[in-house]
């Protein structure tokens, strides 16, 4: 059997108001889609967070872990500063896919 090909990413959603989230998963559509959803009584539901304004792709799960940890750590301007590093106008990278 062929060795299983890992798909992790770290994402960054964000509402209008840009109020942020940071998650890490396996699969990034099905997440943002479950995001967009938003289950009552969470923290993206509360806060109308779910739109996709950056993402990291990574092969090894540790590395999207530390990565994730990282990046809650920074400070709202260095996080604010490496969304409009590739996303300026905090487009929605990835809009939700229909089931």
């Amino acid at each position: 059997m062929p060795p299983r090909d890992y798909h992790f990413w770290v994402y960054i959603l964000s509402s209008r108001s840009r109020n942020l989230y940071i998650g890490i998963t396996n699969n990034i559509h099905r997440r943002t889609n479950q995001h967009h959803e938003a289950p009552p009584k969470t923290h993206t539901a509360h806060y109308n967070i779910h739109r996709l304004v950056y993402c990291e792709y990574f092969r090894y799960v540790r590395s999207a872990i530390a990565r994730e940890k990282e990046l809650k750590h920074w400070t709202r301007a260095q996080k604010i500063e490496l969304i409009e590093r590739t996303n300026p106008t905090w487009d929605n990278l990835l809009p939700p896919q229909p089931d």
